[in-house]
């Protein structure tokens, strides 16, 4: 099975849409290391958080990618603009919909 996983970022206020900027701009980098799906999606309920889930061949391609030059550049931009609050579930895909 492959890898995947779900998780939850909360932006300061006003920084959502800067965030979800980064993200989107790091997608390419993703799918280039290995990255099946790659999904960036905003709260419906409010204006701080955003969900990511990914799809990877395996947790070793995923943990990988976090090393890459343009991940950590992204990752640096994005931090400050955070307020530490994370979830993050990991799944072993079954199958879906393009996958």
């Amino acid at each position: 099975m492959t890898y995947g996983c779900i998780a939850s970022m909360k932006t300061t206020p006003g920084s959502r849409d800067e965030v979800v900027a980064i993200l989107l701009g790091a997608a390419g980098g993703v799918r280039a290391a290995g990255c099946d799906a790659y999904i960036v999606g905003l709260a419906d309920d409010d204006d701080v958080t955003i969900w990511v889930t990914e799809v990877w061949g395996s947790k070793e391609q995923h943990d990988a990618s976090l090393e890459l030059p343009q991940a950590r550049a992204a990752i640096g931009k994005a931090m400050p603009l955070l307020t530490g609050e994370f979830t993050k579930r990991e799944l072993a895909i079954a199958g879906g919909l393009g996958l």
